[in-house]
């Protein structure tokens, strides 16, 4: 990882991530990226796809390798990935050192900045 940036993937999320790379025909080569809410402007999603697709590595577990931008270093580091599924579905979930506020449809998320 550059410049000491980097994203903590929990076990759960490294499996799920590794299920899905797997499936998709790219083992152990994911990516992430940020991506602007469309329902409230400030508001970020995460955007997960297979392979490496541009930028550099900022996490590695369990045999996974995630990339993300470089110009969104800023943005990811510190932040926890984590994976949630049950009977009815599951998801990737998102937190910060210093949380991370949810959007009222709960697919974004806002970083509290440490001041607040």
């Amino acid at each position: 990882m550059q410049g000491g940036f980097s994203l903590c993937i929990t076990p759960t999320a490294a499996a799920e991530l590794g299920r899905q790379a797997a499936f998709a025909g790219t083992a152990g080569l994911m990516h992430l990226d940020l991506v602007e809410d469309t329902c409230d402007e400030g508001w970020l999603h995460v955007r997960l796809r297979p392979g490496h697709c541009s930028g550099i590595p900022v996490a590695r577990a369990d045999g996974i390798t995630l990339y993300a931008p470089e110009n969104q270093l800023s943005l990811i580091a510190g932040l926890i990935l984590n994976y949630h599924g049950d009977l009815s579905g599951g998801g990737f979930l998102i937190s910060s050192p210093y949380g991370a506020e949810s959007c009222a449809c709960g697919g974004g998320f806002r970083l509290a900045t440490k001041d607040e």
